[in-house]
């Protein structure tokens, strides 16, 4: 009952996720503006509240909730300008990734496999540095994509179960 209840979400998540991708990534840079908001005023009370520890940590910590709170608050006032950050964020993570994944390949015969993941990474990086809110719009539909496949799998396994229960 309850992995074909999971199914069902799933599949109406993904249809939502890919009838309105729009939507989806404007849901998205919301979510990461309360994000932000919620990590500042935690880590200004923290640092206001916070006993035991030197006035330099107390200080950073209400310095980076101020920095937060911005940012959590011109996130939510401009989602697409966000969403582009969380592009380019993705984008040199995986950048940095694959020039690690490059420099680090063992020299054994996992080779091979680093060099690859590097080189993927890599490109991968550079792609959506390119367009970093295009990119996130195809990760929205990819997302939609593995949410119906995901509840469609999940329905079935939990039709199956069911009859293997009763019979």
């Amino acid at each position: 009952m309850a992995m074909g209840l999971a199914g069902l979400v799933a599949l109406v998540l993904g249809i939502l996720v890919l009838v309105w991708p729009a939507a989806t990534l404007a849901i998205i840079a919301g979510l990461l503006g309360l994000y932000f908001l919620i990590g500042g005023v935690a880590r200004v009370a923290r640092g206001v509240f916070m006993t035991g520890a030197t006035g330099g940590i107390r200080v950073l910590d209400i310095l980076l909730g101020v920095l937060l709170l911005v940012a959590g608050i011109i996130a939510i006032r401009n989602p697409l300008d966000s969403l582009a950050v969380l592009g380019m964020v993705i984008g040199i993570s995986w950048l940095v990734e694959g020039v690690a994944a490059l420099v680090e390949t063992a020299p054994d015969a996992s080779k091979w496999f680093g060099t690859l993941f590097g080189a993927i990474s890599v490109v991968a990086g550079i792609s959506i540095l390119l367009s970093p809110i295009d990119s996130l719009a195809v990760f929205a539909l990819l997302g939609g994509v593995f949410l119906v496949i995901s509840g469609v799998s999940q329905a079935v396994m939990a039709l199956m179960f069911g009859r293997r229960a009763r019979g």
